[in-house]
């Protein structure tokens, strides 16, 4: 198994690396940079020190909204001539 990054606990845990770096040299873990090596104990440590937060639930009007539809070819087209000058030929 391969050791984590800094930078990956931090992307976990949804924080910049500095503040992952600070937090490490706050708990007493040295550690050179972002892309640093950590154990896993020391992982578990900063995931405890950065709890997730959970995301509200989504409403049901937000879910089953339509999504917006393309603009048709004729629209497309009155837009054209307009800004280019050309005559509708439909």
């Amino acid at each position: 198994m391969a050791l984590p990054r800094v930078y990956d606990i931090a992307k976990e845990v949804g924080i910049d690396t500095k503040v992952a770096l600070a937090k490490l040299e706050e708990l007493g873990e040295y550690v050179k940079g972002g892309s640093s090596t950590i154990t896993p104990p020391v992982a578990e440590k900063l995931r405890a020190a950065f709890p997730k937060k959970e995301k509200p639930a989504k409403k049901e009007s937000e879910a089953k909204a339509k999504p917006a539809s393309a603009p048709s070819i004729v629209t497309t087209l009155s837009i054209n001539s307009e800004v280019f000058g050309f005559e509708n030929r439909l």
